[in-house]
């Protein structure tokens, strides 16, 4: 049930991943700080060796690495996105559950696949997407982006890749369309109530 725009499970306790996928731009971050603010579901932090963006810091926004502090973790998946390395760690994860039943993680489509194929059960995915991809350069450039990294990210494989949902995630996913944040709110506000009172049938 929800109770205070918190999720409340009670009895049996399984710890759950919430998978928040789709291309750069879409409104990733700004769902799981959602997720966070209205649902007490925390995010579980990924370590990248990119510099921090304005306003970005260690161990809140990410854990920013060297190439060097980033090789020593204990990786589930990892990738290489416009020359640095993003990567999520079974620490981070195992710390994360320790506290919280349900938390959320940010990845890429080909990081969604790996937790898939690892957890399994454990996942629930939201796939981020809108119907006109051409916005998300504007997105990118008004949260801080350099224009020139911009750039090189709409003309990446990777982009292109997570702009589609690919076939493997699909039985498992939910789209949700961030054209507009009133309408994503509202289509995660459902998702969730629907989630919840499925978990909720499960465990009684």
């Amino acid at each position: 049930m929800i109770e205070e725009g918190h999720i409340v499970m009670a009895k049996k306790k399984r710890n759950e991943l919430w998978i928040i996928t789709g291309a750069a731009g879409t409104g990733k971050n700004t769902v799981s700080e959602y997720l966070y603010t209205q649902y007490g579901i925390p995010r579980v932090l990924t370590h990248t060796t990119r510099p921090p963006r304005a306003g970005e810091k260690d161990g809140v926004s990410y854990y920013f690495e060297t190439p060097e502090s980033f090789a020593q973790k204990h990786l589930i998946e990892q990738v290489t996105y416009d020359g640095h390395q993003y990567g999520s760690s079974r620490e981070a994860l195992q710390k994360a559950w320790a506290t919280h039943r349900i938390v959320s993680l940010v990845l890429d489509t080909e990081g969604a696949k790996s937790y898939i194929r690892t957890f399994g059960d454990h996942i629930f995915l939201l796939f981020i997407t809108v119907h006109h991809p051409d916005s998300l350069r504007q997105r990118m450039i008004d949260r801080g982006d350099a224009p020139v990294a911009v750039e090189a990210r709409l003309h990446s494989p990777e982009y292109r890749r997570d702009l589609k949902l690919p076939a493997e995630l699909a039985p498992v996913a939910h789209i949700i369309h961030n054209d507009t944040w009133v309408e994503a709110k509202q289509e995660i506000d459902r998702l969730l109530k629907q989630e919840a009172i499925r978990m909720a049938a499960e465990e009684f």
